[in-house]
């Protein structure tokens, strides 16, 4: 994942509270994923407007953590969930 590029959630891809077993899940036609608190935080941020940049300075001032590792970790997160078509971005 690149600096400018824009993640977004594609339609009919949506962030859930499962409030039975308490957890946020990431839900998908026919498909979901369990979130831990960081996968949550993450996606949080995604709002298919800012740019994995913003994302990662946001949630570096946020948890005050060094945006590189932010990047890094948040990088191969969201990679995966792209690979599993959970998420689309635009360069």
């Amino acid at each position: 994942m690149q600096t400018a590029d824009i993640p977004a959630l594609p339609r009919g891809v949506r962030l859930h509270y499962d409030a039975v077993r308490e957890t946020w899940v990431l839900l998908a036609p026919e498909r979901a994923v369990t979130l831990d608190g960081i996968g949550h935080a993450i996606l949080s941020a995604v709002d298919g407007s800012r740019s994995f940049g913003d994302i990662t300075a946001h949630l570096g001032q946020k948890f005050n953590a060094p945006a590189e590792r932010i990047a890094e970790d948040s990088s191969g997160f969201l990679d995966a969930l792209r690979a599993r078509r959970f998420l689309d971005v635009r360069a």
